[in-house]
């Protein structure tokens, strides 16, 4: 596909871990006014001091009448000037302030307890409301003072580092216009349906791969990741990739370990373009990055919501195989995203109804960060909802005719359409064919005339795809293949 994708990669400078001058008590910039501290969990608070330094962190409920009494903790400086400590978790929703005591003072006023989710990936969890669908009303009406943003500023380093720049502000029609879309209107269903305070901390980067946002550890624990590394090795004696973000841990170094233990709820993902030349190896580098940030964080397994790639580009004509690359390399990053969903509390949006042939980043946010609240409402608040749309469940070859299983199929199968579009099908030779489908209780029946024998069906498989597979609620079917013939993909490393 090459000069058919253009993927945004901002220049970013490498990080250098600065430690604040000994003796004031000193924060992250992630702890300040205006934050949001997750409920129900043990809240880190850290920072810096003189060696040795006695140091007490107290949070007030400042509500008139209200029962919670103040917590506090102390610690003792260790001897490389930095402190730690958790306070227990708070069980009510409201405002506190936090003081944090040493040698001198720190008072952090306007602090909401509510929940926080990390908004992460490339250009399109970058992407700002003010390049959104309708965003000259959306900024308008963006009145919401109890969802919070903190926007990591931009950064590379070869280390984990301590220290991250950002500040906590209130979404307001003055700030919402630069922060992520996606996430600014997945926080807005969320605080509208649940009633509290949502606090969003956006660590983006357009044109990121996976493996920037993953572990040198995580990397170095797999073989099938060492070209990776190797690649990333080569970098560190090239000046001319001296601020690439896309070299193997820069950006989670960068702008996910100084983030790392604030406590959170969740995070919402969006990227894999960058990766689909390497969509086969996607299957092991996306869920070892979740498995190497739950680590990280320390919470268990906290929820993990990402965004199904988008379709995109020109429709193909017919099924042949082998597939053409520009075709199949998104449709098997699409298929590793899928794959991602046998890691527990991962919840997945499809977005094959929604994208733009013309344009890698859709206008359409909105849909977007919708559907990530419903996932988000059943996965990490368990509540009885449609948060998916069909996914393949099973097949079954009766004669002539494959019959094609569905789960999540809610209220029932539809056709958006007149008929039922999307599903190829092929033989033993592994050429495919389009196919007659129609929708049979929670069953697709998929056939074609011409072919005696089928052993393999797929649906939606191409960049972008003409598809109509729905389930009541207006969710798309996910794209799905039953073979496992290798694709273009298997070999790159």
């Amino acid at each position: 596909m090459t000069g058919r994708i253009v993927v945004c990669i901002a220049a970013v400078v490498l990080s250098v871990t600065t430690l604040p001058a000994r003796g004031d008590v000193t924060l992250p910039a992630i702890i300040g006014d205006h934050m949001v501290l997750q409920m129900g969990h043990e809240l880190p608070f850290w920072g810096w001091a003189e060696p040795g330094e006695d140091v007490t962190v107290t949070i007030s409920p400042i509500e008139a009448g209200d029962a919670l009494k103040p917590e506090i903790a102390s610690t003792v400086t260790g001897a490389d000037g930095r402190w730690f400590l958790r306070l227990p978790a708070r069980t009510k929703l409201g405002t506190v302030e936090v003081t944090v005591v040493g040698k001198n003072s720190i008072s952090l006023s306007d602090v909401l307890v509510g929940d926080v989710w990390v908004c992460s990936g490339q250009s399109n969890m970058e992407w700002q409301v003010s390049a959104s669908l309708n965003h000259q009303e959306e900024i308008a009406e963006a009145k919401f003072p109890s969802i919070r943003v903190f926007k990591v500023e931009r950064s590379t380093a070869r280390l984990p580092q301590s220290h991250i720049d950002g500040h906590w502000m209130e979404c307001s029609p003055e700030t919402v216009g630069e922060i992520s879309a996606v996430g600014y209107f997945f926080g807005r269903e969320l605080h509208q349906r649940l009633k509290r305070p949502i606090g969003l901390i956006q660590a983006a980067l357009g044109g990121a791969n996976c493996e920037a946002w993953t572990s040198h550890a995580a990397l170095k624990s797999d073989e099938e990741f060492a070209k990776i590394l190797e690649r990333a090795d080569r970098a560190i004696n090239d000046p001319n990739q001296a601020n690439n973000p896309n070299r193997a841990s820069v950006l989670f170094n960068g702008m996910i370990a100084p983030l790392q233990p604030y406590s959170i709820k969740g995070t919402i993902w969006y990227q894999g373009e960058s990766n689909a030349p390497r969509a086969y190896q996607y299957r092991k580098l996306f869920p070892s990055m979740i498995v190497d940030w739950r680590r990280g964080w320390g919470q268990g397994d906290f929820p993990f919501l990402y965004v199904q790639l988008a379709n995109y580009v020109s429709e193909k004509t017919k099924p042949d195989h082998p597939i053409e690359p520009e075709e199949s390399q998104w449709a098997e990053l699409r298929e590793a995203q899928s794959k991602a969903l046998s890691i527990p509390k991962t919840g997945m949006v499809v977005t094959i109804d929604i994208g733009d042939p013309r344009d890698i980043h859709p206008k359409n946010k909105q849909d977007v960060g919708r559907r990530l609240a419903l996932s988000a409402l059943k996965v990490a608040y368990g509540q009885d909802v449609i948060a998916s749309g069909p996914e393949f469940k099973a097949m079954k070859i009766v004669g002539r005719e494959v019959q094609i299983e569905f789960q999540h199929v809610g209220g029932g199968l539809v056709a958006h359409g007149d008929q039922l579009k999307g599903f190829a099908i092929a033989g033993a030779d592994k050429r495919f064919v389009w196919a007659t489908a129609r929708i049979d209780g929670n069953k697709v029946l998929v056939s074609n005339p011409n072919l005696a024998e089928p052993v393999a069906v797929r649906y939606a498989w191409g960049d972008n795809p003409d598809c109509n597979l729905f389930n009541q609620e207006s969710l798309p079917a996910s794209p799905f293949r039953t073979d496992d013939w290798p694709g273009v993909t298997i070999q790159n490393k």
